[in-house]
């Protein structure tokens, strides 16, 4: 009996988005599926995609990765790793961000075509063990349909980029699962470098001293989460209506915060954070600190991990970087 062709085959794409080892033999085909290799296989292709659609001074890349497997393979992921899908999607974007800020440390012109990230880790009946498919997107899925689906393809045999017009029945063979779906929010200061003013630039260590953490409960910004790495040793913590776009402030858009609220350094000689409040009530490992003045203020020691509430809405958590 002759087989019937795929789906892909029919269109003319079958190998042009598998990336599979036929040239090796069963051992390395047989290979299984590792978190590494699924998080290498994103950045990979995050970094082909930058590569590809980047012109002029301004940096362009996907914000959707449509990753598929074998569904044998996904399904051996899933009974012995389940979760990790979402912890690598998570480790991924981390690194978009650092390979981002280092584009804007040379100038270049990092700006989102997509207010987030999606991932979405499919399988398909007619993939092999041992392959994998990507299908990137500049903007997520909207709420509009559209007639023809603008896909991607990056072809294992050449690594290029092209792109197809295509009808949305290309997706309708893949297999979604809910929790192979993850969207994480953009936050365009995340991780990207500022340019330093030259008032500050004595501060900056040759490492990172601390990680601070916040969600914002505001509106626009519902359910966001904002990271802001301290490489100052003197640094301001400042509310929506800071002006200043310096590095060493880490500005939370939320009029919920003074501007500024508070500042925090690190004393190299006994090795521990201290901070200063300027806002109008600032709550430290639930105790009140006494509010100062910015020309003379108060200090008290910032330890490790502790969780900060700013005017009793925001919270703000300092981590070891």
């Amino acid at each position: 009996m002759e087989e019937k062709p795929t789906f892909w085959q029919r269109i003319g794409i079958q190998d042009w988005f598998l990336t599979s080892n036929e040239s090796a033999g069963p051992t390395a085909r047989s290979q299984p599926l590792t978190p590494n290799i699924v998080y290498k296989y994103i950045i990979e292709k995050f970094e082909q995609s930058i590569a590809e659609l980047s012109f002029a001074e301004r940096v362009v890349f996907y914000h959707e990765f449509i990753i598929c497997f074998n569904a044998e393979d996904y399904k051996q992921f899933m009974d012995n790793k389940n979760g990790l899908f979402g912890l690598i999607a998570q480790e991924s974007v981390k690194k978009f961000y650092e390979i981002l800020g280092e584009y804007a440390a040379k100038g270049k012109s990092v700006e989102p075509s997509s207010s987030k990230w999606v991932f979405r880790f499919v399988s398909h009946p007619d993939y092999k063990p041992g392959d994998k498919g990507f299908i990137g997107k500049l903007m997520p899925d909207g709420n509009q349909k559209q007639e023809n689906l603008r896909v991607t393809f990056i072809p294992r045999q050449t690594g290029l980029a092209q792109t197809f017009d295509v009808n949305n029945d290309i997706l309708k063979d893949f297999i979604f699962y809910s929790e192979g779906y993850y969207e994480i929010p953009y936050l365009a200061n995340f991780n990207i470098e500022q340019k330093t003013s030259p008032a500050v630039a004595a501060n900056v260590g040759n490492v990172a001293l601390a990680r601070f953490e916040t969600t914002i409960p505001d509106q626009a910004y519902s359910g966001k989460k904002l990271e802001y790495v301290m490489n100052f040793n003197d640094i301001l913590v400042s509310g929506a209506e800071e002006v200043r776009e310096d590095a060493h402030i880490f500005k939370i858009p939320s009029d919920w915060v003074n501007a500024p609220h508070l500042r925090i350094r690190f004393d190299q000689a006994m090795g521990k954070f201290q901070l200063a409040s300027f806002g109008e009530k600032t709550i430290l490992n639930e105790n009140l600190v006494e509010r100062s003045s910015t020309a003379d203020p108060q200090w008290v020691e910032l330890p490790v991990n502790s969780r900060i509430i700013l005017n009793g809405i925001i919270g703000v958590n300092i981590f070891k970087a």
